[in-house]
């Protein structure tokens, strides 16, 4: 059995802040934002890129921080849910998340803020099935897609993306709850 990769330190970028940390290479991501920069906006949850609880954007990808390794960081930008807006100052969805109260446990929040933001940087128009389609590999046991969607289109709509995301939001107004 060979040792852990830990030739040098690894530089990367976190929300805004640069660190050079001299952890093993093949450190996950998931641990290193939480245990040691003390970033709790992504969770843990199945540790095999399965539910989406973890997701940072790298690079403004949206990325699974529990497969991810340092090395596969180094030299990148990672954003996490404390690094996408502020509370004076909220990102767009996540503003949009709290309008629309999509939250029960909030468990499967980061993931949703964070694949929703960066699929809305990349399609700042979308349709309701577009949005659909985007955030299906996050997972929410608590039942409330019908608000993730309806926060999904409200901040297309709050980001300029006009009466697409408009309708399909207003549709969602009078959707059924259970």
């Amino acid at each position: 059995m060979s040792l852990p990769e830990h030739a040098a330190p690894v530089s990367f970028e976190v929300n805004g802040v640069a660190h050079s940390l001299d952890l093993p290479r093949e450190t996950r991501l998931i641990y290193v934002l939480r245990n040691d920069l003390q970033l709790n906006g992504p969770k843990f949850g199945c540790g095999l890129g399965e539910c989406g609880a973890c997701t940072v954007l790298v690079d403004g990808v949206a990325a699974r921080a529990c497969v991810l390794t340092l090395k596969s960081v180094e030299g990148r930008k990672v954003t996490t849910l404390e690094g996408l807006g502020t509370l004076d100052l909220p990102h767009p969805v996540q503003a949009a998340f709290i309008t629309a109260q999509a939250a029960q446990c909030g468990y499967c929040l980061n993931g949703m803020i964070m694949t929703a933001a960066a699929f809305l940087s990349r399609h700042p128009a979308p349709t309701l099935d577009e949005a659909r389609e985007a955030l299906r590999y996050n997972l929410c046991r608590c039942g409330t897609h019908v608000e993730i969607l309806r926060a999904v289109m409200l901040a297309a709509q709050a980001m300029g993306a006009g009466s697409t995301a408009a309708g399909a939001a207003t549709t969602l107004e009078g959707a059924d709850h259970d």
